[in-house]
Parts: structure tokens; C-alpha cells; sequence
């Protein structure tokens, strides 16, 4: 009969080789879900894929689920209900939900600057050839309609008389009525570089040219989950700036991880990471700023009726993000 000693050598040794060759249980990961306004967007949805296909939010102990939404109001929706976590939208949203009375707050910068492009027929060859002409937008009163307002007052003419601003919705609708000769330029996104390599439409100009100091996109939570959920949050957005800067410094590995889930060849979506790639933040502080040129600017144009106070649009408990 073989000694205790011996027995137990065995056993130990039979333990070992069994915890060799079986798969170790990971840790317990918290289920999020991150919402942006559209797909169509690189710098918006870019972070999030990226960040999916990385492992990054893997590496935070979350398990990310990405739900892009059909515009701003539904994706606001979905953050209020607390079935999305974090909210990825253009920056103008936060000011007007918040003055139509949502409890939702900027916990950082997604975009810096202004990332939205004039897109024109093939035969314009300037902004002055626009005179006259139509302008497609998504709606009236939507920022695109505001810029597109804003471009014909910088070039001194009467946004009423001089130009034609129509409220089209999506990009098929613009593109059909451009095909059309309805419009000769319409307002969109990083994806008008998609339409540029198709021959659709040409990118005249990023309208950062237009608007100066702005905030392009944001990342925003309802104060309930800011209450609830920070570290979540916080691990969530740390993913998603770890994508930024992958995306900033490895742009063709980005374009390839990206390509797929847009829908778009790796070229057009390198093509989008040159108009939007250089605006992607850092660590996503919020300059206030800049949020003030942009309440002041829909106040102007009556997109908002209420100057609040910009301190309430925001929290800082999250930034700066570091990766």
C-alpha cells in the first residue's frame, strides 16, 4: 500500500496537470451598452469598434455591447430608460435636451473641433458658386441647417434670398436630389469622403472654417447612471480613448478594423480619418469655451430658446481620461 506521503505527491502532481490543460474562469464582467446617434459616422462609431474589436473594454472587465441608433432623439431615449450607458452624439444635442428638461450631462469630449464638411457637386468649384443655389440639410433647425446658415453669412449673403437651405433627411435623400440638380452642396459628416471616392460629391471644406471654436462630438450619460454607474463609465470611456489613440497613431490598422461594421472600403474610411482623425481628443476635457460659442450660436439662430448655465451641461469627475 503505497505511503500517505506518496499518495499525496500523486494527488498534488494529477492536480497540477489538471490545472494545466483547463481553461481558467474569468472574472465576472459588467454587461454595458454603448450608444451612438448614427453608424455612418467614423469619428463617432470609429472609438467604439475599435475599442469592440481590440479587446479594449474586454481588458476594463466589461462586456460592451454597441447599439448605433438612428438620430440623437432616439439615442437619448435609450440613455434616459438606462438601457444605454454611454451616449455618442454631436455636441449640440446636450444643449438642447437639456433645455427641453433631460437630465443628462457631458462627460467628455468625443470630436474636438467641428468634423461636419461641405459636400458639392463635382462641377463646383468654390463656395461662390452657391449662390443662387440650394443647400440640402437633414431639417430645419438641425445643426446642419444652422451651418449651413452660418456659411452663407460668412460669405456676407442673405441666408433667405441669396441661398436655398432645404431639410432633405439622410444622405440617400441628398445624394438623390443633388443626382437631380435639386441642390448643389449639402452639409454631412466624415462621410462625405465615402461619396467623394464614389464620385458623388466633392468635399470643399470642414466647417470648423465656418463655425471657429466648437465642440464636434460628445460622449454624455444621464446624471442617474453618473450616480449609479461611475465606475462603469469611467472604464467605458477609457476604452474608447484607448481606440482614439490607436486610431490616431495606426490609422490603415483602425481603417481595416472599422471598414466592416460602416460598411465602407478601408479606403473611404482612411478618407474620413483625414478629415476627422486630427480632431480626435486626447483625453476628452471639455472646453467650456468653446460650449459657450455654441450655446450663443443657437440662441441665435432659435434653436434654443434659454441661456443655462453652461457648468450644468457638464461634469468633470471623468476627465481627464488616461489610457
Amino acid at each position: 500500500m503505497p505511503s500517505p506521503s506518496l499518495t499525496r505527491r500523486r494527488f498534488l502532481a494529477a492536480a497540477a496537470a489538471l490545472a494545466a490543460v483547463t481553461p481558467r474562469v474569468a472574472g465576472a464582467q459588467s454587461a454595458v451598452k454603448i450608444g451612438t446617434a448614427v453608424l455612418g459616422d467614423y469619428s463617432m462609431a470609429g472609438p467604439v469598434i475599435v475599442a469592440l474589436e481590440k479587446g479594449f473594454f474586454k481588458d476594463e472587465g466589461l462586456a460592451a455591447e454597441f447599439i448605433p441608433f438612428r438620430g440623437g432623439p432616439d439615442l437619448l431615449k435609450a440613455v434616459m430608460a438606462g438601457e444605454v450607458l454611454v451616449g455618442v452624439t454631436g455636441s449640440t444635442d446636450i444643449l438642447v435636451f437639456r433645455e427641453a428638461g433631460s437630465p443628462i450631462k457631458t462627460v467628455a469630449t468625443h470630436t474636438e473641433g467641428n468634423h461636419f464638411t461641405l459636400n458639392v457637386a463635382p462641377e463646383v468649384r468654390g463656395v461662390a458658386d452657391l449662390k443662387g443655389k440650394a443647400i440640402g440639410v437633414t431639417r430645419a433647425g438641425a445643426t446642419t441647417w444652422v451651418f449651413a446658415r452660418m456659411l452663407a453669412k460668412k460669405q456676407g449673403w442673405d441666408p433667405d434670398r441669396d441661398v436655398q437651405v432645404v431639410g432633405l433627411g439622410g444622405l440617400d435623400a441628398q445624394l438623390a436630389a443633388m443626382a437631380r440638380r435639386e441642390i448643389a452642396a449639402y452639409v454631412w459628416g466624415d462621410g462625405g469622403a465615402v461619396t467623394e471616392l464614389g464620385g458623388k460629391s466633392k468635399v470643399l471644406l470642414r466647417f470648423d472654417a465656418v463655425t471657429g471654436k466648437w465642440i464636434s462630438q460628445i460622449q454624455y450619460a444621464s446624471e442617474e447612471a453618473i450616480r449609479q454607474h461611475p465606475e462603469q463609465i469611467r472604464k467605458s470611456m477609457r476604452a474608447m480613448f484607448r481606440a482614439m489613440r490607436l486610431m490616431r497613431e495606426h490609422p490603415q490598422e483602425a481603417a481595416l478594423l472599422c471598414a466592416k461594421k460602416l460598411a465602407w472600403t478601408p479606403e473611404a474610411v482612411l478618407a474620413a480619418h483625414r478629415i476627422s482623425g486630427p480632431l480626435l481628443p486626447v483625453d476628452g476635457r471639455i472646453d467650456i469655451t468653446a460650449l459657450a460659442v455654441m450655446q450663443d450660436t443657437l440662441l441665435e439662430y432659435a434653436v434654443i430658446k434659454k441661456k443655462l448655465p453652461l457648468e450644468e451641461h457638464l461634469t468633470r469627475e471623468f476627465t481627464p481620461v488616461t489610457v
